[in-house]
């Protein structure tokens, strides 16, 4: 179920991408019941489990951000955690710490199978 809060923020969004933010939340919150939302870093975050595991970046508004993280405090295994990414899309900025940038709303629609995917994955390790 989407939040209020949320959605207020996305409804006064000025954003070049906005369509590509809208359509993955929408994809993000219908590929798992266990997810749940609010605003993290003014934007939209994805709890599961009751951690914070994928956090949009919206700035600059010309690209979007998707960052795959374990929750607010680095994990004592930060250093051995290994997560594969057979799709290519995630740029690690730390073993446990990755980024998925879209430059156009096209490239996240084209992308959208293989991050959910990715995602569902991510949630879980």
């Amino acid at each position: 179920m989407t939040s209020a809060e949320v959605d207020a923020y996305l409804d006064s969004l000025s954003h070049q991408l906005k369509p590509a933010v809208v359509r993955l939340r929408e994809a993000v919150m219908a590929s798992d019941e266990g997810f749940s939302e609010h605003l993290k870093w003014k934007a939209p975050s994805f709890v599961y489990a009751g951690e914070d595991r994928v956090t949009f970046a919206l700035h600059p508004a010309n690209r979007i951000r998707i960052v795959l993280h374990r929750g607010v405090q680095r994990r004592a295994d930060a250093d051995r955690f290994r997560f594969e990414d057979p799709s290519g899309l995630v740029v690690w900025a730390a073993p446990d710490r990755g980024v998925v940038t879209f430059s156009s709303v096209e490239a996240a629609a084209d992308a959208e199978a293989a991050l959910l995917e990715l995602i569902g994955r991510w949630v879980r390790a």
